[in-house]
């Protein structure tokens, strides 16, 4: 009888219970209607086929889909005080930061991955939207910081894709003191002649608008991401319009000159690629141009100078080396003509 009752009877109900299913193994496109099986969507890069809808992505799987064979090296995030301000609103931002790493995996808002694209060593940082809407703390503006800071060793180009609600409201005036920070560390890639490409996905506001994200050299949107400091809804209520359809879109940045180009997510990598190319073509043919001229110096130097000042031996030593203009020698002016 137990073993009626423990084995047979069990099989038996077993069979006409329902089977739970997870609930995301089919995705619903939120401008058709359209239901894609989840493995089909990753695979199309989270764009739905029908509408083209672009998703938002993970930090990771962009990463994999951006650089050569989905290999890269991820630089760790910097650590930051967990809770300086010892905030607390419905719960307590200590509680929320355990939260959300335990949700995604991640550090914070921001991954930075270095690898390959297409040969070409480049640095890139995502921000995720799904770690506390991707806003902007401590600990993403430093690891923005680490990354164009390693682009600048590297000598290799930074390339960062944008997502985000704006500055942590938790950390208050040491998340908004992150926009003047990583606006200097912007100089430093210009000063070193290396190219900032900023990628704007869905959405982009707040205060990372109006710092990083709207400095790059290249500004490259997704198709539809919503883009802008304020959002249409608080613009409506403060100015009592109607904004124009497709207000604070990537066409309609794009049609107004804020943006460069709108490009769709399967030809992303592609472009990216060949901007870094050229852009480092230019870099390599000035060092080249430099290294030729101060070789043709040194050979001269040999030839009938003194052979005891120390040359430069390798083109990044003479890339690293600055070049000054020659000063023009001062011109006399003409004597006064004596009277006659």
């Amino acid at each position: 009888m137990n073993w009626i009752n423990s084995v047979v009877r069990p099989k038996i109900s077993g069979l006409w219970q329902k089977r739970e299913m997870p609930e995301n193994l089919w995705i619903k496109c939120p401008e058709t209607g359209q239901m894609v099986f989840h493995k089909d969507l990753e695979a199309n890069q989270f764009v739905f086929p029908q509408s083209g809808h672009h998703m938002r992505i993970g930090a990771l799987p962009r990463l994999k889909s951006f650089f050569d064979d989905g290999k890269f090296e991820t630089l760790p995030t910097p650590e930051v005080p967990a809770d300086p301000l010892k905030f607390r609103d419905e719960k307590r931002y200590a509680d929320r930061i355990k939260e959300a790493r335990a949700k995604t995996g991640m550090q914070d808002a921001l991954i930075t991955g270095v690898g390959l694209l297409d040969g070409l060593t480049v640095v890139a940082g995502v921000q995720d939207f799904s770690f506390m809407g991707g806003s902007l703390g401590m600990a993403a503006g430093e690891a923005i910081i680490l990354g164009m800071m390693k682009a600048v060793e590297l000598k290799a180009p930074y390339i960062l894709f944008v997502s985000s609600g704006g500055a942590r409201m938790q950390e208050g005036i040491l998340s908004l003191m992150q926009m003047p920070r990583t606006t200097v560390a912007v100089q430093r890639l210009r000063d070193a002649g290396l190219p900032y490409i900023v990628v704007l996905t869905n959405p982009t506001t707040g205060g990372v608008t109006a710092s990083y994200a709207m400095l790059g050299d290249i500004h490259i949107a997704e198709p539809g991401a919503l883009i802008g400091f304020a959002g249409p809804r608080v613009i409506e209520q403060t100015i009592r319009e109607k904004l124009p359809d497709g207000f604070q879109r990537s066409e309609y940045l794009l049609d107004h000159g804020m943006i460069d180009m709108v490009v769709h997510r399967h030809e992303l990598r592609d472009t990216l690629a060949r901007i870094c190319a050229m852009l480092t073509a230019e870099r390599r043919g000035e060092i080249k141009a430099r290294a030729t001229a101060a070789a043709e110096g040194n050979a001269r130097h040999l030839n009938g100078a003194a052979s005891d000042a120390k040359l430069p031996a390798t083109p990044e030593q003479i890339a690293a080396t600055t070049i000054e203009p020659a000063t023009p020698e001062p011109t006399k002016a003409p004597a006064p003509a004596s009277p006659s």
